[in-house]
């Protein structure tokens, strides 16, 4: 994993990898055909409190896709089966992701399979969203949490190498990565934008609706 994560960022170290490592307590693996390592994603799955009421929250960690693998859905689909298998072990309250982002196409990823989200390029964050999204990130990353541009920046950044921060010239133009660049002008050096979604059936795309019919269990509270 550390390889793997060290092939696509600048700025891994041994004691940075162990520790977002050690601060999660799951990771969804991707291996191809011949059972190399090509993708994953650490995760960490914890129950809290917004507004007097008791929610799940999944905070994303080191996650990477080698560019073999660009074109599976194999990472997408693996990680909501797990989201959906750790939802029965709280499955009374409603389930919120908190990823931070350094790459447009990891935003991307936001639009293609998710109806809500925030922020977003066409309307503005509701002000209990941004509540959420504001105690969220303040619990889980402290002062690196810049509220004001909600911006997590860290004091050693991991970086994505250059080749990997381009956009495909088709895409340059899409209103998505305009809007991230617009939102996260530190990227290139590192700089998160915090995103939230909820992760619910009712919350997919029809993209998103295809590829978890393929899936055993709900993410739906129960």
């Amino acid at each position: 994993m550390r390889r793997l994560l060290r092939s696509h960022f600048d700025g891994i170290t041994q004691q940075g990898f162990d520790e977002d490592l050690a601060n999660k307590n799951w990771a969804v693996l991707i291996e191809n055909d011949g059972g190399a390592l090509v993708g994953f994603s650490t995760m960490a799955f914890i129950r809290t409190r917004h507004a007097e009421h008791p929610i799940n929250v999944v905070y994303s960690g080191d996650t990477i896709v080698d560019p073999s693998a660009w074109g599976s859905t194999s990472l997408f689909r693996s990680w909501i089966d797990a989201i959906r298998q750790l939802r029965t072990q709280s499955p009374d309250a409603p389930t919120y992701w908190l990823l931070i982002v350094s790459g447009t196409r990891t935003y991307r990823l936001l639009p293609l399979f998710w109806t809500q989200f925030y922020p977003r390029c066409d309307r503005r964050t509701p002000h209990r969203n941004q509540l959420l999204l504001d105690q969220l990130a303040i619990e889980r990353y402290g002062a690196d949490y810049h509220q004001a541009t909600g911006i997590v920046r860290f004091a050693r950044p991991q970086v994505l190498k250059a080749p990997l921060r381009e956009t495909a010239p088709a895409r340059r133009h899409n209103r998505n990565a305009r809007y991230f660049y617009d939102r996260n002008p530190g990227h290139s050096r590192g700089d998160e934008l915090a995103c939230l979604t909820e992760l619910s059936d009712s919350n997919l795309t029809r993209a998103g609706r295809r590829i978890a019919a393929t899936l055993r269990t709900s993410l739906e509270p129960r």
